[in-house]
Parts: C-alpha cells; sequence; structure tokens
C-alpha cells in the first residue's frame, strides 16, 4: 500500500528514528517505515526468557560458559516460576522446560489423550496467551488456539471422546450461555448444545459409559430437583431418575463397578445418615452399608481394589484417629493401619504404581517435611524422596504417561536446595545436579576448561574447607587440591591465561601478603610476584591488552595514588599516568577499545561531573561527553558493540526513568523503547552469546516475574537497519485511514514472541495489542478499536525477535 510521505511535525521525534531514517530525512520518513522492516543499530526488542530457573535470595554472579550457566550469590533455594500449573517428571519431581507459565489458579486437570492436558480454573493467561479459567496444553509445552473463554472459575474436567466436559461457577462459556456446566468441542473450544443447566456450583464431573456423574451445591440441574449429585444423560444432558439427594455439599466423586463412591460435607444421602462420604448404588441411588464417617470435608476419593483412600480435612476416619488421609477397607468402612497422617488438608490423591501422588496444603505428611506436594507408599504410609516443593496449595493432579500435571494456587513448584552456587543448562533453563554447597556468600565466578573459580565471602564449598575463594570440579562440584586461602573477602575475579587475578579486601592470599588484589597461579595457587598493593578495598578489575583497569575504594595502588580508578602493568603491577580520579567507589568496568567505561558511586571524574557512570578515554583518563547521569548507584556494567547495559540502583538515567536496568545509546541517552525494568536492585551484568545476563534481588524484571536471576535476549549491533522485503515480514493496516476499527495484519516465518503496540508521534505508547504473546507461524490478523483514540497520526511497531516492522496508521472521525 503507498503511503503518502508525512510532513516534518507528523513524524516521530528525530531521537527515536535509526541513524539512515535522519540521514534520509525526516519528510521521508512515512515511506520508509511504511515500507521497510527495521532492525536498527539500537534495536527495541527485549525478550525475556521465562524458562530460567530463579533464586529466592540476590545474585551477584552470573555467567554462561559453554551450555552451562553459573550463578553466584546469597540464594539457598532455586526453582522456576511456573505459575499455578506445571508437568512434573515422576522421578525427579523438576518441571518439564519449556512450558507455559499460568497467571492464576488452576483447580481441574486432564489429560488430551495426545501427550497435553485441558485444565481449568480462575486464570487469565497460560503462556502470555489470555486464557480466561479454561486452556488446552499440547504436549510440546504451547497453548492451543482453544479457547473457550469461561466468565467465571471452572472446577471440574472430563474429556469424554471429542467433547470436554467442564463444571464450575461460569455462565458463560464456548460463546454460549451455560449455567455452571457444559460440554465443549476438544477441536474448536465452542459449547455443544448439551446443556444440563445447573442453578448452582459443580465441583466434581465423571463420566462412566452413557452416564455423566456431576457434584457439587446445586438443587435444580436439566430441569429437575437434584440435591448436590445428579446422574445426566451424555447425549442429552437429561437427568435420569437417580437421585441421592443429598443434604450438603458433594465435593468428590470416584465410580468403581456397581458403585459410586462421594465425599463433601453433606450429612445425609441416598437415604441414609452419611457424614461425609458414603457409598452409592449406582442403579437404585440408595446409600449401601459402608459408612466410614468422617469428622470434616472430604475433597478427594480414589479406589484401587478393596481399599479407599480418603483425603480431606478430618481428622478421624473409619472408626480411627486419622490426620486427613486415610485407606478405608471397603467392605467394612473401617480405616486400616496405613497412616501418612498430614499436617493439613489433602486436596487431591492419584494412583501412581505402588505410590499414592498427594496434593493439598500440608507441609508434613509420611514423616517428611514435604511442601504440599508429595509421594506416599502405599505399604509404609511414608514420604518417598520426591518432594516438587510447591510454595502454595495444590488442588489438582493428572497423569499423563510419565508426566504429572500438577495445579494450584502455587507460582512455583519443583525448587531444589543450592547453597549459594548453582548451574543451568543454557538450553533449557533448568538446574544440573551440580551443587558445590557453599556455606557463605559466592560473589564471582570463572570459568576455564574443566576448572570453575568462585570466590567471596566462603569458608567451605566443594566439600572442602576453602577460604574464600576455590577452584571447583565443573562435573562433580567437588573443590580441587586448588587452595590459596584467602584470609578476606574476595569480590571479583579475572582470569588470564596461567594467572587468575583476585580483588576484594583480603590481605593474605596465596601463601603471601597481598593487599586486596593479587595475580595466583592457576596450577598451584600461589600469589606470583606480581604485587600492586591497594590500600583499599579493589572492587572490580577489565582487562585490555597488558594492562589491567581497577575500580573500588582505594586511594593508593601500583606505586601510585590513585583515587578508586587506576590502570595497572599485567607485567611489573605498577601504575600507569592513567588517573581519572573518581570521588567516590568504583563498582563496575567495562574496556572497550579507546573507553573504559566505569560505575558506582562518584559523582565527579577527573574534575567533571560524571553521576555514577562515565566514559573515559583510555589514553587520557579524562571523561568524554557521554553522560548518561544516573540518579542512583550504577553497580556493573556490559558491552555490546556501540551499546553500554547498566544496572544498579538507579531509577532515571540517560534521560528516561529507567528503574535499575538500561541500554544506552553512544548518544548517553537511553534507548528509546527499550525498558526492561526491574523492581529491586541489579548487581551484576555480563554478556554472552547475544544474551543479557542479569543478576540481583529483584523479583520482576520486564514487568514479567522473574527472582533474582534473568536473561535477556539482545540483538548484533549494526551501522545501520537491516532492510528486508515486504513479502518476507511486514505490518499492515487496513483501512488507513481508520475511523472504527483497522484491522493489522502481518505474517511470521516461524513461530515465536510478538509484542504490537501502538504510538503517538512523541513516541508514546497509546496502546497495547500483543504483549510478548506466542504465536504460531503464518498469517495473523488484530483489530484496532480506533474509535477509542483521538483523531490523528500513529505508529503501529511490530516487534518480533529481533526484527520490527513500523507502519503509520491516521485516525479520523
Amino acid at each position: 500500500m503507498a503511503l503518502t510521505p508525512l510532513a516534518a511535525s507528523d513524524c516521530p521525534p528525530d531521537r527515536y528514528l535509526p541513524n539512515f531514517i535522519r540521514r534520509v530525512g525526516l519528510a521521508a520518513c512515512g515511506v520508509l517505515l511504511g515500507a521497510m522492516v527495521l532492525a536498527p543499530r539500537s534495536a527495541h526488542a527485549q525478550v525475556i526468557d521465562s524458562t530460567l530457573w530463579v533464586a529466592n535470595d540476590l545474585l551477584t554472579a552470573v555467567v554462561q560458559t559453554g551450555e552451562t550457566i553459573y550463578i553466584g550469590g546469597q540464594f539457598t533455594f532455586i526453582y522456576p516460576l511456573t505459575g499455578g500449573g506445571a508437568a512434573l517428571d515422576l522421578t525427579r519431581g523438576i518441571p518439564n522446560s519449556p512450558f507455559p507459565r499460568v497467571v492464576g489458579t488452576v483447580y481441574t486437570s486432564v489429560p488430551d489423550g495426545a501427550g497435553g492436558w485441558f485444565i481449568g480454573g480462575n486464570f487469565s493467561s497460560v503462556g502470555s496467551v489470555p486464557r480466561t479459567h479454561l486452556a488446552h496444553v499440547l504436549a510440546n509445552g504451547t497453548v492451543a488456539a482453544w479457547n473457550p473463554a469461561a466468565n467465571n472459575e471452572v472446577y471440574a474436567l472430563a474429556v469424554n471422546g471429542s467433547t470436554v466436559l467442564a463444571g464450575g461457577t461460569f455462565t458463560f462459556v464456548g460463546g454460549q450461555t451455560r449455567n455452571r456446566i457444559a460440554a465443549i468441542d476438544a477441536a474448536t473450544g465452542l459449547a455443544t448444545a448439551w446443556n444440563p443447566n445447573a442453578n448452582n456450583f459443580v465441583y466434581a464431573l465423571a463420566v462412566s459409559g452413557s452416564s455423566v456423574y456431576a457434584a457439587g451445591s446445586f438443587t435444580l440441574i436439566s430441569g429437575l430437583t437434584r440435591n448436590g449429585i445428579a446422574e445426566l444423560d451424555v447425549s442429552s444432558g437429561s437427568a435420569s431418575v437417580w437421585n441421592p439427594n443429598s443434604v450438603g455439599i458433594v465435593r468428590s466423586l470416584a465410580i468403581h463397578g456397581p458403585l459410586v463412591y462421594v465425599g463433601g460435607a453433606f450429612s445425609n444421602i441416598g437415604g441414609q445418615v452419611r457424614t461425609r462420604i458414603a457409598a452409592l448404588d449406582r442403579t437404585t441411588g440408595a446409600a449401601t452399608g459402608w459408612n466410614p464417617v468422617a469428622n470434616n470435608v472430604v475433597y478427594s476419593l480414589v479406589v484401587d481394589g478393596s481399599t479407599v483412600y480418603a483425603g480431606g480435612a478430618f481428622s478421624n476416619i473409619g472408626g480411627q484417629v486419622r490426620s486427613r488421609i486415610a485407606a478405608l477397607d471397603s467392605t467394612t468402612g473401617l480405616a486400616n493401619t496405613w497412616n501418612p497422617n498430614s499436617n493439613s488438608t489433602v486436596y487431591v490423591m492419584l494412583k501412581t504404581g505402588s505410590t499414592l501422588r498427594v496434593g493439598g496444603e500440608f507441609t508434613n505428611i509420611g514423616a517428611q517435611v514435604r511442601n504440599r506436594l508429595a509421594e506416599i507408599d502405599l505399604s509404609t504410609g511414608a514420604s518417598t524422596l520426591w518432594h516438587p516443593n510447591a510454595n502454595d496449595f495444590v488442588y489438582t493432579l493428572a497423569l499423563n504417561g510419565s508426566t504429572l500435571y500438577a495445579g494450584g494456587g502455587f507460582t512455583y513448584i519443583g525448587g531444589l536446595t543450592r547453597n549459594r552456587i548453582a548451574a543451568f543448562d543454557a538450553q533449557t533453563g533448568t538446574p544440573t545436579e551440580w551443587n558445590p554447597n557453599s556455606n557463605n556468600q559466592v560473589s564471582d565466578i570463572v570459568v576455564s576448561g574443566s576448572t570453575v573459580y568462585a570466590g567471596g565471602l566462603f569458608t567451605s564449598i566443594g566439600g572442602q574447607v576453602r577460604n574464600r575463594i576455590a577452584a571447583l570440579d565443573p562435573v562433580t562440584g567437588l573443590a580441587t587440591a586448588w587452595n590459596p586461602n584467602a584470609n578476606n573477602s574476595i569480590t571479583a575475579l579475572l582470569l588470564n591465561g596461567p594467572t587468575l587475578y583476585a580483588s576484594g579486601v583480603f590481605t593474605s592470599i596465596g601463601g603471601q601478603p597481598r593487599n586486596r588484589i593479587a595475580a595466583l597461579d592457576v596450577y598451584t595457587g600461589s600469589a606470583t610476584t606480581w604485587n600492586p598493593n591497594a590500600n583499599g578495598e579493589v572492587a572490580c578489575m577489565s582487562r585490555s591488552g597488558t594492562t589491567l583497569y581497577v575500580g573500588g575504594a582505594f586511594g593508593i595502588i601500583g606505586g601510585q595514588t590513585r583515587t578508586r580508578l587506576a590502570a595497572l602493568d599485567l607485567g611489573t603491577g605498577l601504575a600507569s599516568a592513567w588517573d581519572p580520579n573518581a570521588n567516590s567507589t568504583v563498582y563496575g568496568l567495562e574496556s572497550s577499545g579507546a573507553l573504559v567505561y566505569a560505575s558506582g558511586l562518584f559523582t565527579t571524574v577527573a574534575g567533571q561531573t560524571r553521576n555514577r557512570i562515565a566514559a573515559i578515554d583510555a589514553s587520557t583518563g579524562l571523561p568524554t561527553s557521554w553522560d548518561p547521569n544516573a540518579n542512583g548507584a550504577v553497580y556493573d556494567l556490559a558491552v555490546n558493540g556501540s551499546d553500554v547495559y547498566a544496572g544498579g540502583a538507579f531509577t532515571f538515567i540517560g534521560g528516561q526513568t529507567r528503574n535499575r536496568l538500561a541500554k544506552l545509546e553512544p548518544s548517553g541517552l537511553a534507548t528509546f523503547g527499550w525498558d526492561a525494568g526491574a523492581n529491586n536492585v541489579i548487581y551484576d551484568l555480563s554478556f554472552t552469546n547475544q544474551r543479557l545476563y542479569v543478576g540481583g534481588a529483584f523479583g520482576t524484571i520486564g514487568s514479567r516475574p522473574q527472582g533474582g536471576v534473568a536473561w535477556i535476549a539482545a540483538p548484533t549491533t549494526v551501522d545501520a537497519p537491516i532492510l528486508t522485503p515486504r513479502s518476507t515480514f511486514a505490518l499492515t493496516c487496513a483501512p488507513n485511514p481508520a475511523h472504527a476499527t483497522s484491522a493489522l495484519r502481518f505474517a511470521l516465518p516461524a513461530a515465536g514472541r510478538v509484542t504490537l503496540a501502538l504510538f503517538d508521534p512523541a513516541g508514546r505508547r497509546v496502546a497495547t495489542l500483543k504483549h510478548d504473546e506466542w504465536l504460531t507461524a503464518g498469517p495473523h490478523e488484530v483489530t484496532l478499536r480506533a474509535a477509542t483514540l483521538n483523531a490523528g497520526v500513529y505508529f503501529a511497531r511490530l516487534e518480533y525477535g529481533i526484527q520490527q516492522a513500523t507502519q503509520k496508521l491516521m485516525i479520523i472521525r
């Protein structure tokens, strides 16, 4: 579609445009932006990986080498942010990765018969895809297009051939009015004609032959009075004559041969006094003589031969004291000796071989600490070693082959104890078995071939006494014999061939007096003769050729007065004439060609005002005009080409509001649109394989929950836009100009994450249509409701991986 060139007043401000566009001229920007895909030198897209596990306390070191990510800090526990649902390995209890994160609570789940699951609950999105209360997660971990969009909670699901039955509190689902119970086409997500129309909540569903059993708090269903429980025809939805007539809510169902076992909060059912648990005849609806009598709610039932397992909130059942879980004789109703003794409510149980998987509110069960999910031996009642460790209630379990789906109110499940140092697989984001188990903070990590070097505050690591510095085996995690034995903390490590440079606040290391900085032999651990002898902490180091740049809190180093910044000769240890003279502590250094970037707490460098971040000429020691001017501490830096990433405690930098993380242009301005702000301090940045690794004390970053550690995909820096023809990747708007609505159309060459937003000419975001949403390959169309916006010129921008497409849109009235 041809576009009319814009007047200069209609274009985005000059500072927001790529260099190539600036050179062509503002008057042409409408044509160029509409006709090309631009991946400019400073691309805006931020893709934050959601599979990387996180930590329960701050991180001070993150580094990738090969296919392994090493992290260090003060944490004691690592875990995946799964949201309310996860697929767990039956052996280790570790969640599958990648797997879509659920925003909200999952109350019910059922296998789809093809390796995936249908899930229901009270959630708003799954894997960044909007899904209200119902979703279909495929075997490959992606979210299906299936979207019944229930308007309220879903508590129960059952699959019957090509139909998914749902029960809950909803009144609209699958595009139709359906009160609390519905049948939904498993392919289309549309409600079928099946419509029993319950007048109150449905908590449980079970299918057997031509019957659907429904349980809950309803008193009317399919036009007939049915209190708490009913049998419905699977084809018509009509209620049969079967009518146990519960006095009280029915919460659970288990069909076994000619019987329907029921649990809940009832006091009378099937024509008999039955307290919260009963067995009903499937023909007559009458209660059998089986009568275990529970003293509180029964939420779950599992029948296994001659044993009925019950879980709930009770403390007495089957004539015995049994805390929330019990095994009952299917003939007598008496509790047998099996007694896992849960300390809180059990909501769900599932038999898997010779064990029973159990979920609920408990933190101790089977004589072990088990947080809300456990595996109980069916012979002994003891908990096995399996311990996924959920941080909140577990409500549903569903088995699919060797994978168990767990759903609930948790935000993570499947965590592991890892004390202050750990390793992740760089492809999956999941932890390895590597576990050196440090007894105190790990401040820095460097890797060389078959050795992982760690420095910090610890005195024990890798199974050995190692004071503040150690060499660890990358396979076993055990400490090697290498032992420099520092007498105080180590802040930073830097490897250069056969020499490991260490800095911090120590005064003895490698068997020698060495004040705050030393060079260690990587074979013997002994300190070399290199001895700059700093009189204060050396906090950071960066090498360029034969020069080691150092920063910290010192005033003398390398035989010279050097205030907090110095350049040391790697041969002699002497300070060069380079003397930037920062007025406060320096925490971060990155040398890049003719520049040395420094960050910290300082407000002047070489007598010039530079607030907490500066670019210093590597020859003269004078700051350049580059001046991002941060309003808070900058603790670390990472450089990628001409882009500088800064992390710290600031909230304003580069002329923009940026919370603790920013990408800075060669001009010193924060990159427009790149805003992966964190909610707490960032201490460490590193760049590997076009990934920016971030470590700190944050709990969210880029508006995503992601505690302590994250990686952000970063595009390669180039000097001019990469132009891709419209036929390959483009964004169009029609109609354009638009009055009421406009269809924004694009085609993806491969599945990926997409952000689609609308900006005004000043570069302000006025609408977000897609936010980091996973879309399949092929054509897509998104409707913009133009009627809600003021008349004028706008720019629609599509971000896909590192590519962008921008289209001008006119809105008229």
